[in-house]
């Protein structure tokens, strides 16, 4: 199992990126089952973001509610994570998860400057 996150980089406070998650080897049932996305700021323990689970039913952590959206492609096997309405407070590295697979992607590293 690979996860390959991308679409992290630099953006001013309000901006907005689409964070991407390739899942490589994962059957169906686990993909649809659970895809995360973390973040871990610098000096800070990794935290939970926003998940998508069985029937597309989303859970989001209280500091990204109304600002981020995820959402997946079945077929392509990608989990995405939309940013809107940035803050420097989200500067960190984000990671995609399986929860099926306890696996991670290696980061994708998002800077928000004012």
């Amino acid at each position: 199992v690979q996860l390959q996150a991308s679409g992290g980089g630099s953006v001013q406070v309000g901006g907005s990126l689409r964070l991407s998650c390739q899942a490589s080897g994962v059957i169906l049932s686990a993909f649809t089952s659970s895809m995360a996305w973390y973040r871990q700021a610098p000096g800070k323990e990794r935290e939970f973001v926003a998940e998508i689970t069985t029937g597309a039913v989303t859970h989001y952590a209280d500091f990204v509610k109304g600002r981020f959206t995820i959402s997946r492609d079945n077929v392509k096997r990608r989990a995405y994570l939309q940013m809107n309405g940035l803050k420097p407070d989200d500067t960190a590295v984000y990671y995609c998860r399986s929860a099926v697979y306890d696996s991670w992607g290696q980061g994708t590293l998002v800077t928000v400057s004012s």
